[in-house]
């Protein structure tokens, strides 16, 4: 199972998330909770990057069970804010989607930073 966490600050901001496990919803190359859950993070860490101006720090492990944390930067301008955070919620809506159809699957949950 993918679990998720999406943690946020005091205002509410998504600061950081992280994705650990595999769905298992299929075999390996054709599991499609794997493949979306992977495909929408990826392409918020490259719009964060890309569209923010933003470089968030990252830690991957693909080959250990599958990990991803990706953690943004304390100091950013209110612009990159903005933009880092359409793009970090619309990644959490399309994966609270995916655990919709497939619960069995991926559990994502939000947080408040500690």
């Amino acid at each position: 199972m993918i679990k998720g966490t999406f943690k946020r600050n005091d205002s509410g901001r998504i600061v950081s998330f992280e994705l650990a496990g595999h769905a298992q919803a299929g075999e390996y190359g054709k599991d499609i909770v794997c493949a979306a859950a992977s495909a929408l993070a990826i392409s918020a860490v490259n719009g964060v990057d890309a569209l923010a101006g933003v470089a968030p720090k990252v830690e991957a492990d693909n080959e250990n069970g599958g990990y991803l944390l990706v953690t943004l930067p304390s100091r950013l301008t209110q612009e990159q804010s903005n933009i880092a955070q359409i793009l970090l919620e619309n990644l959490l809506i399309g994966l609270q989607s995916v655990q919709e159809e497939y619960n069995d699957y991926i559990q994502i949950k939000t947080t408040k930073e500690n």
